[in-house]
């Protein structure tokens, strides 16, 4: 996983996808947007998206300057809130529809379009009343809320240089105890609609925010951080005990009334998963499929789709364990086996965790050299690997990565959830890493940030699920393909089960939200599918309850990645060539699936 969902709905615009220099060969667009009303019109919108979630400008490095003031605030997460969004989404869509798109460029057309999709998405969502972001159904769960997401985007993300920083930071402690008390009245008036968690999700976020909650104010990360960093930067002011008292007196209050909100919930909770049991929840499903893969699929056709490609993955993978000398099961059983042989396992120990960490790092140092065969761009891609942080990681995804900073002030960050190694046998990283790092995530945003001239800033300010996790996905078949695993069959095993896994995330997804499957059925039908460990596969499925349709964008956009790529190759025969396809799906600087197409229509026509 890596783009804050928040993001998925700000906005959304690709840049110049279709021009070529002269000849066959795919160049990157020169500007970003030919058309002056529709470049000052986006200009307009990257304005209000930045103003309405302070916390993109602060991820993005777009904090400074004339933002500055932005560094200091939080998104609000009320009611009023939220239908200032959906107006928002209308509002832009409107403004959008008033350029004559027949006017516009190749180039610009897929702006245009991009935009276009993406507001009237979003103002779509606005019918359902609940929801903290429309991507997540539920305020508060065990991966999303303020109080579990704050402390770390605090730590890693919003920097501290100047005493303006530090005074920024405290205005955001502040802001964090209102923003929680807006989410506990959403929680209330959600479940006075019909809407709340299920029993497992209560539970689980319950746990994390009383740790939290049983932590001393002047011993949270909340402070911890300011002061540390302060002090590394030679800031003076007591920032320990303005920051300590803020904790104290707001946010450990604002949190025992969500704590309080959230177990009052328990007593009526339901063992049910899917959104369906919601209500208008078979429509917000839909909605939210369209949201996580940018097609018209069905459920129906998504959950075969996952069928049928598990089959042909399973039938590689059988293949590849026979010449192991691993024979007897299915393949899930034969996985199984694997996940829990100690040979493939660091031990679950600090001195293991570091080891792990140092393999994930190996293993993006032995695939730069192999980049310059699989794009032209160049790009640094730099990027650092950290462990989840201890206080959110049990209800954290088991991977992620946050997209460098713009401004080149901080690197993408790809994160591994080590609360229990046990999860990562080690044949299972080295995909893991070309998904998250490079030349999955990493490479991608990098595009965004070291190219910004060819990109309109507005494409930095979104993340289109099944563009961003289908590239990803597709980042992880092009290490095979450039030969990573030619001496190491046990990583090509772990490539191939990653695959298997994506392919089942279909089946379950679908299962739990639209088939009505029970989170025992999905776990076992998943562990046996897969033959990861139980705890993983609990903790994946969890995420989908959370999360509708997010999971189905990863294989549905590698699906259409890869058709694409083979519609290209045939029609260009040995002009071919796969470092110019793959450059112009990231000069995109990412576009709806049902966008990409056109893009490369206009790239084999260059």
């Amino acid at each position: 996983m890596a783009v804050d969902r928040r993001q998925l709905l700000l906005g959304a615009a690709a840049a110049g996808a279709a021009v070529a220099t002269p000849g066959l060969t795919w160049a990157a667009p020169a500007g970003p947007v030919a058309n002056t009303k529709l470049a000052a019109l986006l200009d307009v919108f990257v304005q209000e998206m930045l103003t309405d979630s302070p916390e993109t400008a602060t991820s993005l490095g777009l904090d400074n300057g004339a933002n500055a003031g932005l560094k200091s605030k939080l998104s609000g997460a009320s009611a009023a809130d939220r239908r200032a969004a959906v107006a928002a989404f209308e509002g832009r869509r409107a403004r959008l529809k008033t350029i004559d798109r027949a006017t516009l460029t190749p180039s610009d057309v897929t702006i245009y379009d991009t935009v276009d999709y993406a507001q009237g998405l979003g103002a779509e969502g606005g019918r359902f009343s609940y929801g903290l972001d429309y991507a997540n159904p539920y305020i508060v769960s065990q991966q999303n809320g303020a109080a579990l997401g704050m402390p770390e985007f605090l730590n890693s993300q919003h920097l501290i240089a100047t005493k303006a920083d530090a005074d920024a930071y405290v205005a955001r402690l502040d802001a964090l105890a209102t923003v929680i008390g807006q989410e506990t009245a959403r929680i209330q008036a959600d479940a006075a609609a019909g809407v709340s968690p299920p029993d497992f999700i209560l539970a689980n976020a319950l746990g994390q925010l009383k740790g939290m909650r049983a932590v001393k104010a002047g011993d949270t990360r909340l402070v911890g951080s300011l002061v540390e960093r302060t002090k590394a930067r030679g800031i003076a002011g007591d920032y320990a005990g303005q920051a300590t008292a803020i904790v104290q007196d707001k946010i450990l209050p604002a949190l025992d009334g969500q704590i309080a909100a959230l177990t009052a919930l328990q007593a009526k909770a339901s063992p049910d998963g899917g959104v369906w049991r919601l209500p208008d929840g078979e429509a917000y499903y839909a909605w939210a499929l369209r949201l996580g893969t940018t097609t018209e699929r069905s459920a129906d056709d998504i959950h075969q789709m996952g069928l049928d490609q598990g089959a042909a993955i399973d039938a590689q993978m059988d293949a590849l364990l026979r010449s192991q000398g691993l024979t007897q099961g299915t393949v899930g059983e034969r996985m199984s086996a694997l996940t829990r042989d100690p040979q493939f396992l660091y031990p679950n120990t600090e001195a293991g965790r570091a080891d792990l960490i140092g393999y994930l790092n190996g293993r993006i140092a032995a695939i730069r050299p192999q980049m310059a065969k699989l794009s032209k761009l160049g790009l640094k891609a730099e990027v650092e690997v950290r462990p989840v942080p201890k206080e959110i990681e049990a209800g954290a995804a088991l991977g992620y990565m946050n997209f460098a900073a713009l401004d080149g002030s901080r690197p993408a960050i790809y994160y591994v959830n080590l609360q229990d190694t046990g999860n990562w046998p080690r044949y299972t990283l080295c995909s893991l890493t070309m998904h998250e790092a490079i030349p999955g995530h990493a490479w991608q945003g990098a595009y965004l940030a070291e190219r910004r001239d060819r990109v309109p800033a507005i494409s930095a300010l979104m993340g289109f699920n099944a563009f961003t996790e289908g590239w990803a996905l597709y980042a992880e078949q092009m290490a095979d393909e450039v030969g990573l695993y030619a001496d190491d069959p046990m990583g090509r095993l772990g490539y191939l089960q990653a695959q298997r896994f994506r392919a089942a995330r279909l089946v379950v997804d679908t299962g739990l939200h639209h088939k009505r499957w029970s989170r025992e059925k999905t776990i076992a039908w998943m562990t046996a599918a897969t033959g990861r460990s139980t705890g993983a596969i609990t903790s994946e499925v969890d995420r989908y309850c959370a999360s509708p349709g997010q999971a189905c964008g990863y294989k549905v956009g590698h699906t259409e990645i890869v058709r694409l790529r083979e519609t290209a190759k045939t029609a260009l025969g040995a002009k071919f060539d796969v470092r110019d396809f793959n450059d112009a799906v990231v000069a995109t600087g990412g576009v709806p699936i049902s966008v990409l197409a056109s893009v490369i229509d206009r790239y084999i026509k260059a």
